[in-house]
């Protein structure tokens, strides 16, 4: 039989396990009844307390004293002690006529405790940032309880905006990286622990062998199989764990980039051997796990070391964090032909160790603040996480304002980490009902047409999407006219609740956006009723402090220029329109059928290059405009794509040349382009002007790519994209 351990044996004196019906009064009539006990003073403990008498305060008016001492009284809420009926996080709660005790399974289960007494037998729901709801009351009073918990996951994460509301990161349960990892080095973080800016020229040979020489960088690897790397990191890691004596974690993981492991003979051979790039790492990892037995090392499974090696097993103080980046997400892993891989690894893993930690996206990193319903995966998704052993989860989610539902989604998110049995749907209708008020059934509706429309049109769903890839499908006209029919409810029934309207008109803004989106590419509709929807957009994104629309920084007020300028139809004549092309360089397979039209359509490519934009992938582009005719002109321009995250860079330069019979050419101008190492998604302009016009009916353009990405990039040593779309003759 399970017992609890209190730190005083008073503790059974005063609190016998009764079984009779009890109600325990806190608080009568505005003035204290009881009294909170901590029965040490640890940190937990007392922001566990500080946390029960707040809300006491917020329910009644008044708070209860807070005492330390072993002079038990009935009535007492007694915060202390340690359950073996729970483990990490988790608690025992027990009311009785005699008083409320409030025991940790371990680490914070005393606040999560408290947590769980404040929202079941207290009434308080919290929603948001800020965000709750009670009832208050000059009297308090508890039923009888009893409950034991324990959560699924014994670290749960979110990227999320609301973080820095104290309440809000107790009362969901979650924990940030700086809590747990020493030095707050917990991802990608080979460069910081060996940086190649201070090693990499002395030392190349500590660095990644890619492409028949050594390639030191940023995002470059370590060369895992130097025996040198491995002490100078484990110095490294002895002073760090020396300078942060409490801590126990620490992640060695790659820097971020794909396919920029190293492919020396001696770490192919483990690669080969082990039938994949994690079989270096995982040794490596072993070798720190074992010159530092007393603390836990967690790395990287993410893009080319997600799969698990066939023959080392990592040893139990090796945390393996496995990412499913590449996944689509618009049905569960299972059933995707995407998730096959991911569905690969996380067998493979589970089946070699039980310290798994899931790194699961649930954001657009390319448009922020746009539709993305997926809350119907979000529960068997981790559950499958559970089922195959992980014991930490980080759900990349809501890390910004104004991304789609992003509040419900975080809230959901971290119930379900707690517990992936409850139920999405309850859990969709709790949070609407709570933080939407009276808009909740339009908002619902809205959230469950585009899901099924999702579902019907068979169109992926990823983090890197588009709105303008779901045009035809959830986002087609006749549908954009239901969910603004929905929204227009949504606002109307909730007009004289300025804080509840605020909410939704936030909660409209990716589909706002997506409509801006999808405008853009028809050159249709009235120009000014365009011109006013985007300074809408501009408004309302300022109204509910929108800062970014993609992961790169880039702000909501840049984009409205920029539509603005670039997008809206103004009537210029473009004398190069629907020009034949002539390849001497065409670009990428994928991309040839759309660069016959897309160069010249007047259609200009937004920030994703999904959509809209001709991509070469190391090489140069060397092409031909038909105009069919002479025509004078005096200005070309070419249009290209700046986004590094993308491994899309600058070109170094564009030449253009002209002739009136493709034979014999001329110079018109070369536009070379400075390095840009800014990370902003940007458009740059390729344009040369002649001082006096020209005549001609063939315009030669020759760009001078890159070829590979250089040291600093996420791609260094490999080939480097570079994205053209609309080529102006003026």
């Amino acid at each position: 039989m399970n017992k609890i351990k209190i730190t005083t044996v008073l503790f059974f004196l005063i609190f016998p396990f009764l079984t009779l019906s009890a109600q325990l009064t806190l608080v009568r009539n505005k003035k204290p009844v009881s009294r909170i006990i901590c029965l040490d003073s640890s940190s937990v403990n007392k922001e566990a307390a500080d946390l029960f008498n707040e809300f006491v305060f917020r329910i009644s008016g008044t708070r209860l004293p807070v005492l330390s001492e072993t002079n038990l009284r009935k009535g007492d809420v007694v915060i202390g002690g340690k359950t073996d009926e729970s483990q990490e996080d988790g608690f025992l709660i027990e009311c009785t006529d005699e008083g409320l005790r409030i025991v940790s399974g371990g680490d914070k289960g005393a606040i999560y405790g408290v947590v769980t007494i404040l929202e079941k037998y207290m009434g308080v729901s919290y929603y948001a940032k800020e965000s709750y709801s009670l009832t208050k009351s000059e009297t308090i009073q508890l039923p009888k309880f009893r409950n034991v918990e324990t959560p699924a996951f014994r670290y749960r994460q979110t990227f999320s905006y609301g973080n820095e509301d104290p309440v809000y990161v107790k009362w969901f349960r979650l924990e940030e990286p700086k809590d747990l990892f020493a030095s707050n080095l917990w991802v990608h973080t080979f460069d910081r622990i060996l940086p190649s800016d201070i090693y990499g020229k002395e030392h190349p040979e500590y660095y990644s062998f890619i492409n028949g020489k050594r390639q030191p960088g940023n995002h470059s690897q370590w060369c895992l199989t130097n025996p040198e790397v491995f002490e100078v990191v484990a110095q490294k890691i002895d002073s760090i764990f020396k300078a942060n004596p409490d801590a126990r974690m620490i992640s060695v993981s790659q820097n971020d980039g794909n396919d920029t492991y190293c492919s020396c003979e001696n770490c192919k051979a483990v690669d080969d051997y082990e039938g994949a790039h994690s079989g270096t790492l995982v040794r490596f990892m072993n070798k720190l796990a074992t010159r530092f037995p007393d603390k836990e090392f967690s790395t990287l499974a993410y893009l080319y070391s997600m799969q698990p090696p066939k023959h080392v097993k990592p040893l139990p103080n090796v945390n393996i964090m496995l990412c499913n980046i590449d996944c689509r997400r618009e049905v569960p892993l299972t059933d995707n032909e995407s998730g096959q891989n991911f569905l690969k690894a996380i067998e493979g893993w589970s089946a070699i160790t039980n310290n798994i930690f899931i790194w699961d996206y649930g954001i657009n990193f390319d448009n922020l603040v746009s539709p993305f319903p997926n809350f119907h995966i979000l529960k068997k998704n981790i559950q499958l996480f559970k089922k195959h052993h992980a014991t930490m989860l980080f759900e990349q989610v809501n890390g910004v304002e104004g991304a789609d539902f992003s509040e419900m989604r975080a809230y959901m998110l971290s119930k379900l980490m707690w517990n992936p049995e409850l139920d999405t749907d309850s859990l969709m209708r709790s949070f609407m009902n709570g933080y939407y008020g009276q808009a909740a059934p339009y908002l619902y509706q809205y959230r469950k047409i585009m899901e099924g429309a999702l579902l019907a049109s068979k169109t992926p769903l990823w983090i890197y999407d588009s709105p303008i890839s779901h045009k035809d499908g959830m986002l087609n006209d006749y549908l954009l006219k239901t969910y603004n029919e929905l929204f227009d409810q949504a606002e109307a029934a909730v007009e004289k609740d300025t804080k509840i309207l605020k909410r939704v008109r936030a909660a409209r803004l990716p589909l706002q956006y997506a409509e801006l989106e999808i405008m853009r590419t028809t050159l249709k509709g009235d120009r000014d009723d365009l011109a006013r929807k985007v300074e809408l957009f501009r408004t309302r994104t300022m109204e509910a402090g929108v800062k970014a629309l993609n992961e790169r920084g880039n702000p909501p007020a840049e984009y409205c220029d920029l539509y603005l300028q670039r997008f809206l139809p103004g009537g210029q004549i473009n004398k190069a329109s629907k020009a034949k092309m002539i390849w001497t360089i065409p670009p990428a397979d994928k991309y040839k059928k759309l660069a016959e039209t897309a160069l010249t359509d007047g259609l200009y490519g937004g920030s994703s290059y999904v959509e809209g934009w001709v991509g070469w992938v190391g090489t140069d582009a060397d092409l031909i405009i038909d105009m069919g005719e002479e025509k004078v002109f005096s200005t070309v321009e070419a249009d290209f794509l700046h986004q590094l995250g993308g491994w899309v860079l600058l070109p170094k330069s564009v030449t253009y040349s002209i002739s009136s019979d493709n034979k014999t050419y001329s110079d018109f101008g070369t536009f070379s382009f400075a390095e840009d190492r800014d990370l902003a998604i940007k458009f740059a302009g390729a344009k040369v002007q002649s001082e006096t016009p020209v005549k001609a009916r063939y315009i030669r353009v020759f760009v001078d790519g890159l070829k590979l990405c250089p040291s600093w990039h996420y791609g260094v040593g490999h080939e480097a994209w570079f994205f053209m779309d609309e080529i102006r003759v003026d």
